[in-house]
């Protein structure tokens, strides 16, 4: 694992070409709930021209389809009934088929949260899985003032604590654990945009 917190060098990836597998660039993130995976993830769309790929986009739309409320307590309910009945590794599958089929040079993947998650991601060339730590009492109030999903606004601290202990976060420290790179994410919008960027240029310095 390495931490990158040198000077920015920022890449430019946007080409709608063809790439190899072996030249794509997929970064996974990784950490728990409200580190800033989501901003993050918008920097390497929005600077780097990267695809965005997320496991709970699939439980979104299926709970959109039913009608059912966008909580995270309905996301968990149909995360877990999916994996119990299709296996663990039902929405890795998925998601790495779709990575391999996308033609686009760069992809990120937010919110990777178990260590089936990376079973089938780990075998794509320029896979690399970055993780982001963040301290407890600032995620909480990011919850809160992001308000992202129903009732997040009037989550307490203790309401907080005890959703890192549901089922669908539970391992993310295991696999936060076989990360390639880490982001603290306890400074400014410009560091983070830093290090994301310096991370970018090492990848690319190795594939070289």
């Amino acid at each position: 694992m390495i931490g990158i917190s040198a000077g920015a060098c920022k890449i430019s990836l946007k080409n709608n070409l063809y790439t190899p597998m072996e030249k794509k660039i997929v970064i996974g993130l990784t950490g728990q709930i409200a580190c800033g995976k989501g901003v993050i993830k918008k920097h390497l769309m929005e600077t780097h021209g990267a695809s965005d790929y997320r496991f709970s986009t699939i439980l979104r739309d299926l709970l959109k389809r039913l009608h059912l409320e966008l909580t995270r307590e309905n996301l968990i309910h149909i995360s877990t009934i999916l994996r119990q009945n299709f296996g663990d590794d039902l929405l890795a599958h998925a998601m790495a088929e779709d990575i391999k089929n996308d033609e686009q040079p760069f992809l990120v993947i937010d919110g990777i949260r178990r260590l089936a998650d990376i079973k089938f991601l780990k075998t794509i060339p320029g896979f690399k899985l970055v993780r982001i730590v963040a301290n407890e009492k600032l995620r909480h109030e990011r919850v809160v003032s992001r308000n992202e999903n129903a009732g997040d606004d009037k989550k307490t601290f203790a309401d907080f604590l005890q959703d890192q202990q549901q089922e669908t976060e539970i391992q993310i420290p295991e696999v936060m654990a076989t990360a390639d790179y880490e982001i603290v994410n306890e400074g400014t919008l410009d560091e983070l945009n830093k290090n994301v960027d310096d991370i970018i240029a090492d990848i690319k310095k190795h594939q070289a």
